[in-house]
């Protein structure tokens, strides 16, 4: 083969590269010449920060309380143990029971037909994974992802700007959370479609053959329309209208800069998580908080479910790798301190109100558990098995062993993951959906190949 056609073949890895090579140039020269923002609130948490650690213009930050810590070792093996070949089999039942071939998605819930952006970028990152992991060939998992593709590039957007909130999978309609259809939609989620955005940039690069089909959808949504003075904005509807809020908090803000990078766009501010840190301090590790509520609703919380993405997709940074380390090792110094095992991040419930956030810190104190709304339900805190698996792969401590190895059992040949065990009782939290079971099979193929942005197929 000649040198042409060696590049030829190699161009959608060479385009990756480059994009984020010039996407991270970007956000470093921007940091660097940024003017002055005006001075933030006072918080309580702050502590002085070496000049060095300043961007120009700005006040001390809590950033300080990161910079002496010292970040866990990554875990990655090079290898799988025979269980995590067996786990990963039951995580992958779930996605095989659950596509639906005339359109290609898959439910967002076990034999629940509607999904979101953000759980078809959990499909895409399950078919890399499981192509990495030898569950599929690699024929296979290109079949599917393209048939995901050539529906997320001709369904109806909302307003023909951007895929709505919610979709039917079976149909490709636009639905509400019931999955009931509505005409105009719902409008969009930025976060949702930037996780969307990174993901699909991780198939094309692992498949050269689909860049044309990633292409598509790219021309097919408004992607300029969600991103504003290097920040992501979603769109909800309101009695006035539409309304365009900023999106994007300290964690998730951070993970879907990085997604919106690989694509070249300017995502500084998102990328920024100094603006808008406070510090909290829980069972002696210093927590990042957001500062703002949660997309205007719900009081400030954090939760292990962005840094375990970003580690497992992207690769941590200087910054989220610090930060994740405090999130992991508060939960280990509960279950240290308690005896109560702890795996915490957002999650499915199999009952009213089905979906709740469970934090490390919340709405004003340690390890609440909130719904969307902000109301305390820590009866529904659950040991996660998504939040276990995850940081087992990444870390791989006695603790995170312990973890996976509690809740090995609770895994359905026929069904996938559910979601883990309620620590009030004991009893399963039977919800079974594609974000678990995805994040199963993503920490089971980054103890062998590392991050999906950096693994060969």
């Amino acid at each position: 083969m000649s040198f042409r056609d060696n590049l030829i073949n190699a161009r959608s890895h060479i385009v990756f590269l480059v994009a984020l090579g010039c996407g991270l140039g970007l956000v470093l020269q921007l940091e660097k010449n940024m003017p002055a923002d005006p001075p933030m609130p006072e918080r309580t948490s702050a502590q002085p920060v070496p000049a060095e650690f300043s961007a120009p213009g700005l006040s001390p930050a809590p950033i300080a309380a990161f910079e002496a810590i010292e970040p866990l070792p990554l875990a990655i093996t090079g290898s799988s143990r025979p269980e995590d070949l067996a786990h990963a089999r039951i995580a992958w039942t779930y996605f095989e029971n659950n596509t639906h071939p005339e359109t290609g998605l898959v439910n967002s819930a076990d034999q629940y037909p509607s999904t979101t952006m953000w759980e078809t970028g959990s499909y895409i990152v399950a078919v890399i994974s499981a192509d990495l992991l030898g569950l599929i060939d690699s024929d296979e998992a290109e079949e599917r992802l393209g048939r995901v593709m050539d529906t997320l590039a001709s369904i109806r957007l909302f307003d023909d700007i951007l895929p709505n909130k919610a979709y039917n999978v079976q149909t490709g309609d636009l639905v509400d959370y019931s999955n009931k259809p509505v005409e105009r939609g719902l409008g969009w989620s930025a976060l949702d479609i930037a996780r969307a955005v990174g993901t699909l940039s991780h198939a094309e690069q692992s498949y050269p053959s689909l860049a044309g089909k990633v292409a598509a959808v790219m021309d097919h949504w408004d992607l300029d329309q969600m991103v504003e003075d290097g920040q992501l904005i979603g769109g909800n509807m309101a009695e006035e209208g539409l309304r365009r809020d900023q999106e994007g908090r300290v964690g998730y803000g951070q993970y879907a800069a990085k997604a919106m990078m690989l694509r070249g766009f300017d995502m500084v501010r998102a990328y920024r998580a100094e603006d808008h840190l406070m510090v909290k301090e829980v069972e002696g590790q210093p927590i990042p908080v957001d500062d703002r509520l949660h997309r205007n609703v719900t009081p400030a919380f954090t939760v292990s479910e962005p840094y375990v993405f970003d580690g497992l997709e992207f690769g941590f940074d200087a910054r989220s790798h610090r930060f994740a380390t405090t999130i992991y090792k508060a939960q280990e110094a509960r279950w240290r301190e308690t005896g109560q095992l702890t795996a915490v991040s957002e999650s499915h419930l199999d009952e009213a109100p089905y979906f709740v956030y469970s934090t490390i810190w919340g709405g004003g104190a340690p390890w609440a558990v909130m719904t969307f709304q902000g109301e305390r339900l820590d009866s529904k805190r659950t040991v996660t098995v998504k939040t276990a698996f995850a940081w087992d792969a990444l870390f791989g401590t006695d603790y995170t062993q312990e973890l996976v190895s509690a809740l090995a059992p609770l895994g359905d040949t026929d069904r996938g993951w559910p979601e883990g065990i309620y620590e009030a009782d004991g009893s399963t939290n039977g919800s079974v959906t594609a974000n678990t079971n995805a994040v199963v099979l993503a920490s089971l193929a980054f103890r062998v190949h590392g991050p999906i942005a950096r693994a060969d197929q």
